[in-house]
């Protein structure tokens, strides 16, 4: 098991090296609406696409592993940001394949119970275009790619890159951008 997660650790590591360009699903689509499993400060929850966008934008980021040093880091940024994001008025919620233990324990530990993680089935990876094809790692992981989803349900903002650096800040300004408030 150990040397199992070391070899998907080393493979997510290879792959932060390189770059993807642009996310698949454009600027003006239509979301997918989904709903899924998740946790939240290790509390299991029932996470609804269609009821969080009720209350706002919503930043919707695909992570590939918990746990694995960029999604730590990326999970770690957006806990940093959430103040801001909630000022700007949007839900955030991050989305990888793990099980549920393991989104409970990455709720606490990397999104230092800031904000909530859920489960990303395969039918939300592929409505969203987000598979990883990669030979060299385990199906079921997905890119980093971020999304930000205005009230009517449609992309603001589609951005993939394996280095999870840009992601907050992207994410940020363009929901920013939906309220009218001026960008860091």
């Amino acid at each position: 098991m150990t040397k199992r997660l070391f070899s998907i650790a080393a493979a997510c590591a290879a792959f932060a090296l390189s770059v993807s360009s642009g996310a698949d699903l454009p600027q003006g689509a239509k979301a997918p609406q989904f709903a899924t499993q998740g946790a939240l400060a290790g509390k299991a929850f029932a996470f609804n696409l269609r009821a969080a966008l009720r209350k706002g934008p919503v930043v919707l980021y695909f992570y590939p592993k918990s746990f694995t040093q960029g999604c730590t880091l990326e999970a770690h940024a957006f806990a940093e940001a959430m103040d801001q994001f909630r000022a700007a008025g949007a839900t955030v919620i991050g989305l990888s394949a793990d099980d549920l233990a393991t989104q409970r324990k990455f709720s606490t530990e990397a999104c230092r119970s800031a904000f909530p993680v859920g489960i990303a089935t395969t039918r939300i990876i592929a409505a969203y275009d987000v598979a990883l094809k990669r030979a060299d790692l385990p199906a079921g992981l997905s890119t980093r790619t971020s999304y930000v989803i205005g009230r009517d349900g449609r992309i603001k903002l589609a951005y993939s890159n394996a280095d999870p650096g840009d992601h907050v800040r992207l994410t940020l300004d363009a929901v920013r951008a939906l309220r009218g408030v001026g960008t860091r």
